[in-house]
């Protein structure tokens, strides 16, 4: 098949270069021209395991391509995948600018039927808005040509979208058109082999289980969350208590970590959207508040232990952080914890030595302005980023673990004590056994694990 995919940002590099890799032809088209062009040169901008190689297979074979002329991709294929971004606005909800231009550019292009695939995180009643758009455009031009919306939502894991994609366990898509049904057998039939994944369902259903499902996550993070903050005041370890509640299979282990709060472009984002729905149509959503209200206040966690292991003094510190994304096998900064720390670090004075295996360019994007301000007596900057992780907890005054990075998981706990000024160490993802910790003569602080 030929197919179209609007957006060259995660969904839609990661749809565009699966499809080419199962034999479809495919043009990815984005309005950013350097973007394109980095893409035409084989960089790809973002960090995500294998799609590099994925994209630069594909490109060399002729499957892929780039483009950033948008009349081109319209004319390419009947099936044109909208896979733009769909950032928050300052009320929450899911800012529609770049999906609905992607409609009218191709209710101002068409000239044969098309099907039109919402793949990007929307809210219910957006198909409604992409038809309306194209019809629209249609009608200014004295066109009468036929065309259908669906949706499609990706259920993809940063770190793991390749695998999600290829293999996940359902395909959704919302139509209740029959030509679009067989269009979306024909497109996803390499990866519906085993068994029929394919799901139809009414369009505004397929787009509400998209934010459904990302909720229901979320939901579940902040609630260990929550258990956790009650378990270190009630002197009670928390590990304990997840494996005891993970083993009931109503529940399972799943999403039942404690940590230091979600990020990423997806939680965050799709909670405030669905929130921001319920509200429009008056109706209290009160979980949903509560689950990014918890979620807020969980990212300040790690500084109000770093404040407590002080004694409230700061100033003047050296706190050595591990982990910059949001979760390992990304470089995804986007609502990451370890920006609430640094940024309540650099408001009580204090210096920050980081490193992440794949965040420091976009660490770097994000604070130019700390890594080139100095101060106190030594003239230190006020971030760091150091080449690998024995070099940022040197001479530091605490250790504090943002991010569950696998070379993060074993540590000399020894070696840790000799290295740092202060003899702390702050696990914000209950990484190590805080008995091993504390016998290496280190003070350890984790998410709910004070009850041991």
């Amino acid at each position: 098949m030929k197919i179209t995919v609007y957006g060259s940002g995660y969904v839609g590099l990661v749809a565009a270069a699966c499809f080419a890799d199962v034999g479809h032809q495919v043009l990815c088209m984005d309005v950013d021209v350097k973007r394109i062009q980095a893409l035409r040169n084989g960089e790809v901008p973002i960090f995500e395991p294998g799609l590099q190689e994925l994209i630069a297979h594909n490109s060399e074979a002729g499957r892929l391509q780039f483009s950033d002329d948008v009349e081109q991709a319209v004319h390419f294929a009947t099936l044109q995948f909208i896979a733009v971004g769909t950032p928050p606005d300052e009320d929450g909800s899911a800012d529609l600018n770049y999906v609905l231009q992607v409609a009218n550019s191709i209710g101002s292009y068409m000239q044969s039927p098309k099907v039109i695939v919402n793949k990007s995180t929307v809210p219910v009643g957006t198909a409604d808005k992409v038809s309306a758009a194209i019809t629209e455009q249609l009608q200014s031009r004295a066109l009468d040509q036929s065309f259908d919306v669906c949706s499609n939502p990706e259920f993809m894991k940063e770190g793991a979208a390749i695998e999600d994609f290829t293999r996940g366990p359902r395909i959704i898509v919302g139509t209740d058109s029959e030509w679009v049904k067989n269009v979306m057998r024909e497109c996803y039939a390499p990866y519906n082999r085993h068994r029929d994944k394919l799901m139809f369902m009414q369009v505004r259903a397929a787009e509400l289980t998209k934010y459904a499902a990302n909720a229901m996550l979320a939901t579940k993070i902040s609630f260990m969350n929550e258990m956790a903050n009650l378990a270190d005041l009630l002197q009670v370890d928390i590990e304990e208590v997840r494996q005891g509640i993970g083993s009931d299979p109503r529940i399972g282990y799943h999403f039942i970590y404690p940590g230091c709060g979600y990020g990423g472009s997806c939680f965050p984002k799709d909670v405030q959207a669905l929130n921001h729905t319920a509200k429009q149509i008056g109706y209290p959503s009160e979980l949903l508040q509560a689950v990014e209200s918890v979620n807020q206040r969980q990212k300040t966690v790690l500084f109000s232990k770093l404040n407590q292991a002080f004694d409230g003094q700061l100033a003047g510190k050296t706190i050595a952080v591990w982990g910059l994304a949001f979760k390992p096998n990304t470089d995804d900064m986007r609502e990451a914890p370890s920006r609430v720390l640094m940024e309540a670090l650099w408001q009580a004075s204090a210096f920050v030595q980081a490193y992440d295996p794949e965040a420091m360019a976009e660490c770097a994007r994000l604070y130019p302005e700390q890594l080139r301000t100095k101060q106190g007596s030594d003239q230190l900057p006020l971030l760091t980023l150091n080449s690998d992780k024995e070099q940022a907890v040197q001479q530091a005054d605490a250790l504090v673990i943002c991010t569950e990075w696998k070379e993060f998981r074993t540590l000399d706990f020894t070696w840790l004590k000799q290295q740092l000024r202060s003899p702390v160490l702050v696990d914000g993802r209950n990484l190590y056994e805080p008995s091993a910790v504390s016998r290496a003569g280190l003070m350890y602080f984790g998410i709910g694990r004070t009850g041991l």
